[in-house]
């Protein structure tokens, strides 16, 4: 368990460098792990202005992750469009919005029970 616990650490810090790197905006983290029948043990949550900078988030996460961790995504959705990117890293859900997206589906209300951590731009 502790050696899930620490990769899980690690991709999270990952995830967030890749997301700081391009300035990715209002950054949180929804801990999930108390929450009965999740999908995932993490959100995270961030904003970009527009559908190039929320583009360049994802591309800053997904390369970031490969190239530290060796690590690719289990799936990703939205990116066409650039609105509403999922990136799933199977225990760690990455959710990039354009802040009218995000503000409009409210993800973080939606998931009220979780255990929720603003995370400080370096």
């Amino acid at each position: 368990m502790a050696k899930k616990n620490r990769e899980e650490d690690e991709l999270m810090r990952t995830i967030i460098a890749g997301i700081e790197e391009v300035k990715g905006l209002d950054i949180h983290l929804l801990d999930l792990r108390e929450i009965e029948n999740t999908v995932c043990s993490y959100f995270v949550v961030c904003s970009g202005t527009s559908n190039t900078h929320v583009a360049a988030i994802v591309n800053s996460i997904s390369k970031t992750v490969s190239k530290t961790l060796r690590e690719k995504p289990y799936h990703t959705e939205g990116e066409s469009v650039a609105e509403w990117v999922l990136i799933d890293y199977v225990n760690i859900v990455v959710h990039v919005f354009q802040r009218h997206i995000r503000d409009h589906y409210n993800i973080e209300g939606l998931w009220g029970d979780a255990v929720t951590t603003e995370i400080a731009m370096k």
